[in-house]
Formats: structure tokens, sequence, C-alpha cells
């Protein structure tokens, strides 16, 4: 069982892109025996505290995309309706429906677009805030060996 954690936990490890960049010197002659349990428990607490796994990589509920492939149309629809109903108090149903059509393909498109610009900026605060955790999570883990003896580079 412990050397299919440690192998977990050295996966988890080689694969972070954030701890890969770090390099852990023993500074007091450590063994590597203890290096390995060191890096076990520096892992974990690491993880407790910053509560990012390099494990489980980044995870962050990305909103769904947005379902905007119809804003035209029902523009299109609303405005052709609304149109007409204006244009036959008017005289003119068809003429207004018309124009209520192409105004409510303007409309559905301006609200296609800030659809599509609210997921953009949703997305990119939560990478935004993921790339952070990972930051946090390569400190805690440097501060851990530096604790125990190390030096970290």
């Amino acid at each position: 069982m412990k050397s299919i954690m440690s192998v977990a936990v050295l996966a988890a490890l080689a694969s972070a892109p954030a701890i890969a960049q770090q390099v852990i010197y023993p500074k007091k002659g450590q063994s590597a025996a203890q290096q390995q349990k060191d890096e076990k428990e520096c892992y974990a607490w690491a993880k407790k505290q910053t509560g990012y796994d390099p494990a489980q990589g980044t995870q962050y509920a990305a909103p769904p995309p947005p379902q905007h492939e119809g804003e035209r149309v029902k523009g299109a629809a609303r405005g052709a309706a609304g149109g007409a109903i204006i244009g036959a108090i008017a005289g003119g149903a068809g003429a207004g429906a018309a124009i209520g059509a192409v105004a409510g393909t303007m409309a559905g498109g301006a609200r296609q677009r800030r659809k599509q610009d609210n997921y953009e900026q949703a997305t990119s605060q939560q990478q935004h805030a993921a790339d952070q955790q990972k930051q946090q999570y390569q400190r805690a883990y440097g501060a851990c060996f530096e604790g125990k003896g190390y030096t970290v580079k």
C-alpha cells in the first residue's frame, strides 16, 4: 500500500507543472528515504493548506457554454410579431412585420454577443483563480521543505 501511495504522490508531483519548477536539495544530509517521506508529508500539508491537489489538476466548474444559436431567430420572431401589431394599427402590417423582424434580428445578435462575452469572462476568472491556487500550493510545498531543512530552488 505504501509503495502504491508513493508512486501516486510522485506521479502527481512529476505531472504538476508548478511543482516541476522547484528543485529540492537536502541541506542537512537527509537520506533519499527521508526525502521521500518528507515529500509525502509536504504534499499532504500543502494540499490541506491550499485546497489544491496537483494529482487532480485544475478543478473548477466552468459555466456551460451559452446556448445562443437561436437568439437571432427568436429576436426576429419577436420583432416581426411586434412590428405586425404596430403596422396593423398604422395600416401596414406586412411592412411593420418586416421592419420588426430586422430590428429583432439585430437585438437577438446583441443578446448573443453579451452571453458569449459573459461566458468568456467567467471562464477567464475561474482559470485565473485556479492558477493562483496552483501558485499558493507551490509556495506552501516549498515552505514545508524549507522548514524540514531542505534548500528549495
